[in-house]
């Protein structure tokens, strides 16, 4: 007799949504986490992120309004908005601790290590359990050079209390240009230090590159196909050197080369579980060589993006696995993914990239939204948006660029999944004057009629 079905190190999302879908079917759960409860998106990510982003927005939108109707340009206050921050956001892990309690879970607040295939030591106590899902996420990768203790990273960032007033980003990556966007509105002077041969990746380049001048525009520097040899602390901050001889002052360094998976003292080794910086390794049932051991979230090795949705999709997924509802693969649907910049860039479904390199299957339509609707869309004229229609004519992907990128890559990404033709689109009401509707007058041309 185990002392738990289940037992999840791990107390984010990638944790205790599938917790909760256990429990609710009878199941006796315990979370084990030394960190906070909910983890790092819910304590020191997307929703402090998102938080301090929203003055951020409403400014920026308010300044395509100069000169036409608004006369005065808004200040963003960054102290009185860390300590709302603080406010709003410090007593979700005390509740989330009082929620786990409410809905059945024992939460155990220790470090866990899988001593053997349904034995978790927790702190001092070794508990017994049927099965173990491992949800401990990722942390800030930290170069290792010379002045590494100079470095900060987005945990850090996301608490400082005075904003640094000139920040150097070492990578162009989401978390960089995301932070990067706030400084410069904030007329702070941002250098970038990045090892790829431009910003974004994985990103379309003619979106990228728009958003790149507009931050060159505002005073940002970028410094691509550099490495970074090392951080020396001068008289008035830092100085950062690379391999190239180029050298960069600023009073607050931000490492933002990557994250790494937390993977190390959970006793995998010792198991044959494989796993490296990269992640878990696991099969398509998101188990472990152990075959009653799975892993969830950002600490699993994939190649599909590591977000916070897609966690949560894979911790039910596990708790359906454990409950004997489905034997079946995990299969993922179409996975939209954003970057918070000022304006968002977003994508979901097939790339514009791999579109150009298919042209037989699928077609490419490019609409100036922003040109085509300035009266109904805040005067963001530079809002860009790429269809992708596939050979059957079905929307198999977009991109986005343009502040409301988030909300209508939602409505898309409906379309796509449950491949909504022209016909049914226009067989809806949707409220007007609205973007959406507008979004959905320009897909009903474009896509199948009728099955």
């Amino acid at each position: 007799m185990y002392d738990f079905d289940v037992v999840f190190i791990g107390s984010g999302h990638s944790c205790w949504h599938g917790a909760l879908m256990l429990v609710q079917a009878g199941k006796k759960v315990a979370l084990v986490d030394h960190d906070l409860p909910g983890g790092t998106c819910t304590n020191y990510g997307c929703d402090a992120k998102i938080l301090l982003d929203g003055p951020f927005e409403f400014a920026e939108s308010l300044e395509r309004y100069n000169g036409l109707c608004v006369e005065q340009n808004v200040t963003i206050d960054w102290k009185k908005l860390m300590d709302y921050k603080r406010k709003v956001l410090s007593p979700f892990s005390e509740m989330l601790a009082g929620m786990f309690k409410q809905w059945g879970f024992t939460f155990i607040r220790e470090k866990g290590k899988i001593l053997d295939a349904h034995t978790v030591q927790a702190g001092d106590k070794k508990i017994s359990t049927e099965y173990i899902v491992i949800g401990t996420g990722q942390r800030n990768a930290r170069l290792n050079i010379p002045g590494k203790e100079y470095l900060h990273g987005s945990r850090e960032f996301l608490d400082i209390e005075e904003f640094p007033d000139n920040l150097i980003c070492i990578g162009a990556g989401i978390i960089s240009m995301e932070f990067a966007s706030m400084a410069l509105m904030l007329g702070k002077k941002v250098t970038f230090i990045e090892f790829a041969s431009r910003p974004l990746l994985a990103y379309p380049e003619k979106y990228v590159s728009k958003l790149v001048e507009k931050m060159t525009a505002q005073g940002a520097k970028f410094y691509c196909g550099e490495a970074v040899d090392g951080v020396e602390k001068i008289e008035n901050g830092y100085k950062v050197t690379t391999k190239s001889g180029l050298s960069v002052e600023g009073n607050y360094v931000l490492d933002a080369t990557g994250r790494i998976a937390n993977y190390e003292e959970l006793g995998l080794e010792e198991l044959g579980i494989a796993a490296s910086r990269r992640g878990i390794v696991v099969d398509d049932h998101l188990r472990t060589s152990v075959k009653n051991i799975f892993a969830s979230g950002d600490v699993v090795e994939k190649k599909i993006p590591k977000l916070t949705p897609t966690a949560i999709f894979e911790s039910n997924y596990i708790a359906g696995q454990i409950l004997g509802r489905s034997d079946a693969p995990i299969c993922y649907p179409v996975i939209p993914n954003l970057v918070f910049t000022l304006p968002r860039i977003g994508q979901v479904g097939v790339t514009i990239e791999d579109a150009e390199k298919n042209p037989a299957q699928y077609k490419i339509h490019t609409i100036p939204y922003g040109v085509q609707n300035e009266w109904v869309d805040n005067r963001e004229l530079d809002i860009d948006i790429t269809l992708i229609v596939d050979s059957e004519g079905y929307l198999a992907g977009a991109t986005i660029y343009g502040s409301e990128a988030g909300t209508w890559l939602d409505f898309l990404t409906l379309v796509i999944n449950k491949k909504i033709t022209g016909q049914e689109l226009d067989n809806m009401i949707f409220a007007f004057p609205t973007q959406t509707f507008m979004i959905a007058s320009m897909l009903i041309p474009i896509l199948k009629k009728a099955e």
